[in-house]
């Protein structure tokens, strides 16, 4: 009698555990050029010579369709809140957010749900759902455009998140959506409560380069003593180095044990290291590596110490994409 075929469980990788033989110093050589990113027709940005959307002032539409690169100058009149962004969960679900007068591409929503799913299962928001402590994760947002991505992670529970943007229109945005959504208070110091006594705001906006944010965070307005648990990375595609912005995020001084960075990068790119060796001899190690159409979604944690269960190594999404 022919015996069932039983299927044979996959072993548990212990996060703690990391190979570092193979594991090179040198960054892939696709992440040190500039990607070009092709991205289809959106509503906020508009192709080149497109026929489609052809402008006649008593019919409506767009004339002299031209490629509306992210930072310059948005039409108010014509395109007014162009990408719908609104909170997706948490205290602020639903809440309608202001756009910056400039061209952005922010997450996509369909996006931003996989992601914050993700989130919450990395126990990044273990404490708002158990209701015992407050939650006393810090959010870093860098590129923050109008702030979505951060105060999705406030709707959500954390107790602090700092913008980062190098656009004061995009800063002074994030500021009214702060305080559009509540989140302009103070939390308190002191004993037990993980920060000084002066205490901190509950959001704070600061505009300057990410890199220097980075790097050099106290030139910026930034305490470099202030660790953070989770830092998201969603740079113009075509205007940075990935290789630049990866080193400076896996050897940045706000990181610690445990943190998880999130990088959105293009397809155009190619796929990221699963792990990335820090200066210090520390490691980033890849937990998620997804594709949502022409968009991935890398996710990483600093020098796993196994207290994120969720948060296992996956080197099998990092061989392609």
């Amino acid at each position: 009698m022919k015996r069932p075929n039983r299927r044979r469980r996959s072993p548990e990788i212990d996060p703690t555990t990391i190979i570092t033989a193979d594991v090179s110093q040198e960054l892939p050589a696709n992440l040190k050029r500039h990607v070009t990113a092709k991205r289809p027709t959106l509503g906020h940005v508009v192709p080149k010579n497109s026929q489609t959307r052809k402008f006649r002032p008593s019919e409506g539409g767009s004339d002299s369709s031209q490629l509306r690169a992210q930072g310059q100058a948005r039409d108010s009149e014509r395109y007014n809140n162009p990408s719908n962004l609104r909170i997706l969960g948490g205290s602020c679900r639903g809440r309608k957010l202001e756009s910056p007068t400039v061209y952005l591409r922010p997450m996509m929503g369909k996006v931003k749900e996989a992601v914050y799913s993700t989130f919450t299962s990395f126990g990044l928001y273990d404490d708002v759902v158990a209701g015992s402590i407050p939650c006393r994760t810090r959010h870093l947002d860098i590129f923050s455009g109008s702030g979505s991505v951060g105060l999705e992670s406030l709707s959500r529970g954390v107790r602090h998140c700092t913008f980062v943007d190098m656009a004061e229109d995009c800063c002074s945005t994030c500021e009214r959506n702060i305080e559009k959504c509540g989140f302009d208070g103070w939390n308190e110091g002191g004993i037990g409560s993980g920060i000084g006594e002066e205490g901190e705001p509950v959001a704070k906006v600061v505009c300057a380069d990410a890199f220097r944010a980075l790097r050099q965070p106290e030139t910026v307005g930034i305490d470099p003593n202030a660790k953070y648990d989770l830092v998201t990375l969603c740079p113009p595609y075509e205007e940075i180095v990935y290789a630049d912005l990866i080193d400076a995020v896996a050897n940045s001084v706000l990181v610690t044990e445990d943190t998880v960075i999130l990088i959105e990068y293009p397809v155009e790119l190619g796929c990221l290291p699963h792990a990335i060796v820090r200066e210090d001899g520390g490691v980033l190690v890849g937990v998620r590596n997804r594709k949502y159409g022409r968009t991935v979604i890398a996710m990483y944690i600093v020098n796993p110490t196994g207290a994120r269960e969720d948060c296992q190594s996956r080197p099998e999404e990092f061989i392609s994409i």
